[in-house]
């Protein structure tokens, strides 16, 4: 018999209210997305009201960090929702293309939302007047806290597991099956959600504020950025590993889920979609060091 952790009794639902006939939710993944970026602001403008970062005067000010919060939510989750479709189901999408909208069923991409938060930053950069490469710094501070609540609202929701493992910290997920391929007894899978939690967010965020607030690493304008990019793309490749993959993407004669593949050796969508990110992270770094 194969040992398991059985999944804590957890509702996806904060609480729940019933009115008019209808019923309003406060769910963990939504309070997750609103405590991320209530951070991200409180982080951004403690790094802009303390002049000793910089090299010179902050780039930002207060006002323009308050502006930035709103266009930096709708980049999330238009950026978000439409990467999860073009990168994860277009077919299903295409069938359905009212789907799209409903964003309450589920489907966001992280690569998808960083995009939309890229593009976000640059247009408000230019019309704000703003380095880019320091709004990249100060971007890339906020985002650890939101990618750690984020995937401990994932494993709150049992979804985003990982594959199956004989680990004693393996969790036996609801709805991911109750045998596992060659295997007697109840399933455990790696919680990899809690192992993204961990890399993504918990240690870059240690990481990066240490080198933001105690190294004076944003006096070097793009260092902090290709450090998130490099730390996130490092850990998000490594944790495909034991990922389970989308669904979508299994079938027959490519039981790991490869998006990309040949023979038994192949990359998953999400290490795909993480290899830029790396490269990019390289560059600004090293950019960041010769300046």
């Amino acid at each position: 018999m194969q040992a398991a952790i059985a999944f804590p009794d957890i509702s996806s639902d904060i609480f729940s209210v019933d009115l008019f006939g209808m019923t309003f939710a406060l769910r963990w993944y939504a309070l997750a997305y609103i405590a991320g970026l209530l951070f991200g602001w409180w982080i951004v403008r403690r790094a802009v009201t303390t002049p000793r970062l910089w090299s010179a005067a902050p780039p930002a000010t207060p006002e323009q960090v308050e502006r930035l919060l709103t266009w930096i939510i709708v980049g999330v989750i238009l950026g978000g929702r439409l990467g999860y479709v073009l990168f994860y189901d277009l077919p299903t999408y295409l069938a359905n293309p009212l789907q799209i909208f409903q964003v309450w069923n589920g489907g966001m991409s992280f690569h998808g939302g960083f995009a939309g938060v890229v593009v976000a930053g640059i247009w408000f950069s230019r019309r704000e007047k703003i380095p880019m490469l320091s709004m990249g710094d100060l971007l890339a501070l906020a985002a650890p806290m939101g990618l750690m609540l984020g995937r401990i609202a994932n494993f709150i929701n049992a979804e985003l597991w990982g594959r199956e493992t004989d680990l004693p910290w393996g969790v036996a997920f609801p709805g991911a099956g109750q045998t596992c391929e060659g295997l007697v007894g109840i399933c455990a899978r790696h919680p990899s959600q809690l192992y993204e939690a961990a890399l993504e967010g918990l240690l870059l965020l240690v990481l990066l504020t240490t080198l933001a607030f105690r190294r004076g690493w944003l006096k070097r304008p793009g260092a902090i950025m290709g450090v998130f990019l490099i730390g996130y793309g490092f850990a998000r490749f490594l944790v495909e590993f034991v990922r389970q993959p989308d669904i979508q993407f299994q079938g027959e004669g490519n039981p790991l889920g490869l998006a990309l593949h040949v023979g038994g050796y192949g990359l998953t969508m999400g290490q795909i979609l993480t290899l830029p990110m790396l490269a990019a992270g390289l560059w600004f770094t090293f950019r960041a060091r010769k300046a």
